[in-house]
């Protein structure tokens, strides 16, 4: 009698990577997430299709689960929804003067190729709001450069990190950090063949404006 041995891949470093900061983490469900927001405003499937430029059956596989969207979708649909993108990590609470986060208490939105970290912004009574990005190789922001009020720095803590900001590019790897004002078109990428990790802090934006409620432009 013969057998027959069905070997198993062993998942790549960057696939392990990538799994251990999602078990590290509080899951988010987008899907859900994403209709909550949407009938809490009374916003139609359709009418937030025509807002963010989406397909009305795009729309419908993210909130079922059956579709991930990427980056780019994720800040469409906050600027639709006029809404912060970390307001995806977890119901609106209200707002506190110190937060307090244990590293498995972390929300995390998972999007293509990459993981945002919520690091207490969307609970914090300020304007200031921090975040770690994780990315698989070859993730990107999306088409288009994103700009919005205030400041933005970046501290790369593990990868390579492209960063275009204008007409400049540059190189983070760790150890690098890179400050600027996010009024100024900018963009990123994973340009090595590992996993990156950066944390990103955004702070002083406009009062009352939802930061991540990208004014999109059009790539270059």
């Amino acid at each position: 009698m013969s057998w027959l041995v069905v070997q198993q891949k062993e998942p790549s470093a960057q696939e392990k990577t990538m799994a251990l900061y999602q078990h590290d983490a509080v899951s988010v469900n987008i899907g859900e997430r994403l209709r909550e927001l949407r009938e809490a405003r009374n916003i139609s499937m359709r009418a937030l299709a025509a807002r963010s430029g989406l397909s009305a059956n795009a729309l419908s596989m993210i909130e079922r689960g059956k579709a991930s969207p990427s980056v780019s979708t994720l800040y469409k649909l906050s600027d639709a929804l006029g809404v912060s993108i970390t307001a995806f990590f977890g119901s609106e609470t209200e707002k506190k003067q110190a937060i307090f986060l244990k590293a498995n208490e972390r929300p995390h939105v998972s999007f293509t190729r990459g993981i945002f970290e919520g690091l207490g912004g969307e609970q914090f009574a300020g304007r200031i709001e921090p975040f770690l990005l994780t990315l698989e190789s070859n993730a990107n922001s999306g088409p288009r450069s994103m700009a919005h009020t205030g400041h933005e720095f970046v501290f790369c803590l593990r990868g390579e990190l492209e960063y275009q900001v204008e007409r400049q590019i540059f190189q983070l790897a760790a150890g690098d950090s890179l400050l600027f004002a996010a009024h100024l078109k900018h963009r990123w990428k994973n340009v090595g063949t590992t996993v990156v990790t950066a944390l990103i802090l955004i702070s002083c934006f406009e009062e009352g404006e939802q930061l991540h409620a990208m004014h999109w432009k059009k790539g270059e």
